[in-house]
C-alpha cells in the first residue's frame, strides 16, 4: 500500500493506493489562510503537521492491516512558499505561500542583478515571479532582517512535513524548479544566481528526482501511525506538476487544465524548451529525463468561490450555494449577454504577468442579473485560461487532447463550457480527482518497484468521461475571447495608477 500526501492551500488530503493503483482510503483536515494585509497570504506550519498527523491517522486507522502495509509515502505541496527555519529546524514566522504578491518589486531588483531577463532565464530557464520563493527571501532579508540572521534552512511547503517526517533537509526537482533559483535544464541549484544574489547554497535542500527516496520515517512517528519502520519517504513533488502526473500527461502532445484555487495550463516535454519571453513557467518533470511546461493563472475555482463568500452577508436567510451559482448560470446563455468577467483578484501571473492588476466587470447593464454575474465569473476564468494555453503553444506545448481535473470539475457545467471555450472534446481520467495525492502515490510505486518506470505507473490512468463542444457555443466564445484579450491591455494603465 501506497500513501500519498498532498499539502494544499486550504487542505491536507491523504490518500492510500493499491499495487493496481486502486485508491483505497482517503482523508482530508483544513487549515486557514492569513491575510494580514491586501496581497499577502500566509499559513502557520505548525497547522499543515496537525493536518498531516490526523489525516495519516485516520487513513492507516481504516486499512485492512491498519497501515502495516504502508510500503512506501509520497509528498507533493503547493509550491512556491517560503518556510524559514531556524538551526533546530522550528518556523522563524507564518510561511509566505504561492499567492503572496508582496515581493514584486524584489523580483526586479533579482532580474537586473541577473544581469536582465535574457541572463536570468539562461541561469534558470524561467523569469522571477512575486510567488517564487527567492524574491521572497530577498524580502525577508530587506524586511525582517533579525529573524533573516537567524534562518538556517528554507524548504517549500511539502518538504516542511519531509523535514517532520524524516530529520532530512530534500526536496524534488520538480518543486526546487520554482523556487526561482534552480537551473531547470540542469536539474540542479544554479550556483550562478545564487551567488549574484548573495544567498548561501547552505540555506537550501538537496534536490532529487521525484521517485528518488529521501529517508526513513522515524520510528516515533511509524508507531504512532502503525507503519512498519524503515518505510522511506520519496520525493514526490510540487502540486502543479505532479497533478500533471497524476491525469497521465507526461509526454507531449495532451494538455491538462486544472482547476482548482488557481487555474493551470500544463502539459510535458521531452527536452528543456527555452521560451524567450518567460510568459509560462518550465519545471523539472517528475520523471528524469522529462520536463513539464504551465501557465498558472492565480484566480480560477478561488474567483467562482470569491463570489460565493461575497454574497454570503447579503443572503442569510437563504444562503447562496456553489450549486445554486451553478443552477442559475445555466440558464443564461453563452457570452452572458456581453458582460464580460477579468478574474485578476489576486494579481495575475499567467497569461500577463501583472502582480498589480486587479479584477473586473465589463459591460454591465440594467438587464443583467446574479444569473449572468455567475455565468460571466466562470467564463472569465476559462477565457483566461485559453489564453494561457494560446501562450503555450507559442512556446511549443502541443495540444491533441484536453484532459480536465480538479475540485470544480466535479460539476459539469465547467466541463462542457471547457470544451465549448476551447472548441476541443475534453475528458476527465481516473486518478485526477485526487489530484496530486495520487501523483505523488504514482512517483512514490515506481520508487518501491510497484512499477518499473513513470511510463508504466501511468499507464493505468483511463478516460472517465467525454464532453464534445457544442459548435454553435464555440463560435460566440471565439467572439467573446477576442473581446477578453483586449480587456487586459485596455486597462493596463489604471492598474499602474491604482496607487497613485
Amino acid at each position: 500500500m501506497l500513501i500519498g500526501i498532498d499539502l494544499g492551500t486550504s487542505s491536507c488530503k491523504v490518500i492510500a493506493v493499491s499495487q493496481t493503483g486502486e485508491v483505497v482510503a482517503k482523508q482530508s483536515r483544513d487549515y486557514p489562510v492569513h491575510n494580514l494585509r491586501p496581497g499577502w497570504a500566509e499559513q502557520d506550519p505548525a497547522d499543515w503537521w496537525r493536518a498531516t498527523d490526523e489525516a495519516i491517522a485516520a487513513v492507516t486507522a481504516s486499512l485492512p492491516e491498519r497501515g502495516r502495509e504502508v510500503v512506501g509515502i509520497g509528498l507533493c505541496g503547493q509550491m512556491h512558499g517560503l518556510t524559514a527555519l531556524d538551526s533546530n529546524g522550528q518556523p522563524l514566522r507564518h510561511a509566505i505561500l504561492w499567492n503572496d504578491q508582496r515581493a514584486a518589486a524584489e523580483c526586479d531588483w533579482i532580474t537586473e542583478r541577473a544581469g536582465g531577463l535574457d541572463e536570468l532565464i539562461r541561469m534558470t530557464r524561467n523569469r522571477m515571479l512575486p510567488g517564487f520563493t527567492a524574491p521572497k527571501i530577498i524580502w525577508f532579508r530587506d524586511n525582517e532582517p533579525e529573524l533573516f540572521t537567524r534562518m538556517a534552512h528554507v524548504l517549500n511547503p511539502k518538504d516542511y512535513l519531509r523535514l517532520k517526517m524524516t530529520g532530512n533537509h530534500v526536496t524534488d526537482v520538480s518543486d526546487a524548479s520554482g523556487t526561482g533559483l534552480f537551473d531547470v535544464a540542469e536539474r540542479t541549484w544554479s550556483d550562478e544566481l545564487l551567488e549574484l544574489l548573495d544567498i548561501d547554497r547552505g540555506l537550501l535542500p538537496d534536490a532529487v528526482e521525484s521517485i528518488d527516496a529521501t529517508g526513513a520515517l522515524l520510528p516515533e512517528l511509524a508507531r504512532r501511525w502503525n507503519i512498519p519502520e524503515g518505510v522511506q519517504v520519496y520525493g514526490g513533488g510540487g502540486d502543479a506538476v505532479i497533478q500533471t502526473t497524476a491525469m497521465g500527461l507526461i509526454d507531449p502532445g495532451p494538455v491538462g487544465f486544472t482547476i482548482g484555487t488557481a487555474g493551470i495550463v500544463a502539459g510535458g516535454a521531452a527536452s528543456c524548451p527555452n521560451i524567450p519571453s518567460g510568459r509560462v513557467q518550465v519545471s523539472c518533470g517528475n520523471g528524469p529525463g522529462r520536463w513539464h511546461v504551465m501557465g498558472v493563472s492565480l484566480s480560477a475555482g478561488g474567483a467562482f468561490q470569491w463570489l460565493r463568500d461575497a454574497l454570503a452577508p447579503v443572503t442569510t436567510a437563504d444562503p447562496v450555494s456553489f450549486e445554486k451559482l451553478v443552477a442559475l448560470a445555466k440558464d443564461v446563455e453563452p457570452g452572458a449577454e456581453g458582460l464580460l468577467f477579468l478574474p485578476y483578484l489576486l494579481g495575475e501571473r499567467s497569461p500577463n504577468l501583472a502582480p498589480e492588476a486587479s479584477a473586473s466587470w465589463i459591460g454591465l447593464t440594467p438587464m443583467h442579473h446574479l444569473g449572468h454575474f455567475s455565468r460571466s465569473v466562470l467564463e472569465g476564468v476559462l477565457l483566461n485560461m485559453r489564453e494561457i494555453l494560446e501562450v503555450c503553444r507559442q512556446a511549443g506545448l502541443e495540444c491533441d487532447r484536453v484532459v480536465a481535473s480538479g475540485g470544480a470539475t466535479s460539476e459539469t457545467l465547467w466541463l462542457q463550457m471547457l470544451a465549448d471555450v476551447l472548441g476541443r472534446e475534453t475528458v476527465t481520467v481516473t486518478g485526477a480527482t485526487e489530484g496530486g495525492a495520487y501523483g505523488a502515490a504514482l512517483a512514490t510505486g515506481v520508487g518501491v518497484g510497484y512499477w518499473g518506470s513513470l511510463d508504466e505507473a501511468v499507464s493505468g490512468v483511463s478516460i472517465e468521461r467525454t464532453f464534445t463542444p457544442d459548435t454553435g457555443s464555440t463560435r460566440v466564445y471565439d467572439s467573446v475571447f477576442a473581446r477578453h484579450r483586449a480587456l487586459y491591455e485596455g486597462l493596463r494603465p489604471l492598474y499602474a495608477t491604482a496607487d497613485a
